[in-house]
């Protein structure tokens, strides 16, 4: 019997989390065996207890997800097998620059508009960047939410392949 928990569908990188009735180096060794025995179409690496599974090339987009799975020991005759989808690294790390050139921008912008009220000059472009750059912040929020969305069938595709791997036992 699986008991998966899930986290909030707010997140952008989903998580879920299922307790398992089997030895976690058994769990990965099942799960490593069937990726490299079957005829595997996802495209996987495995790491130190870490298996990550991306789309084939030939059905990816930029919005394809990466399921990334952690096999945890619970007990000596359990496991947790903790999931989380996310975009491909390269997706994730753009959206990191972004977001690290808006809090740079919206801090220079900051010292800009202190500087300009210490200086009594006009404050109007450096104001009006520090209500424009929160938008922009909410924005990428939403352009996220949409990638999710346009990557949920291949995410459930992701998950549905899994759960088959652990009921295979």
């Amino acid at each position: 019997m699986l008991v998966e928990k899930r986290n909030s569908e707010v997140h952008l990188r989903p998580r879920f989390s299922i307790a398992i009735e089997e030895n976690s180096e058994k769990l990965l060794q099942r799960i490593t065996n069937y990726l490299n025995k079957h005829d595997c179409i996802y495209n996987n690496k495995i790491v130190d207890g870490h298996v990550f599974l991306d789309i084939p090339e030939s059905k990816s987009h930029f919005w394809s997800p990466q399921l990334h799975l952690e096999v945890i020991k619970n007990t000596k005759k359990t496991a947790i097998l903790k999931g989380l989808f996310g975009p491909k690294p390269q997706v994730w790390t753009l959206f990191m620059f972004i977001h690290f050139l808006l809090i740079t921008a919206f801090l220079g912008f900051l010292i800009l508009l202190y500087t300009r009220i210490t200086l009594e000059e006009d404050i109007f472009f450096p104001s009006a960047m520090l209500i424009v750059i929160p938008f922009i912040w909410v924005l990428l929020y939403f352009l996220g939410q949409v990638g999710k969305e346009i990557g949920r069938k291949q995410m459930k595709e992701l998950h549905e392949f899994i759960l088959s791997i652990i009921d295979s036992h």
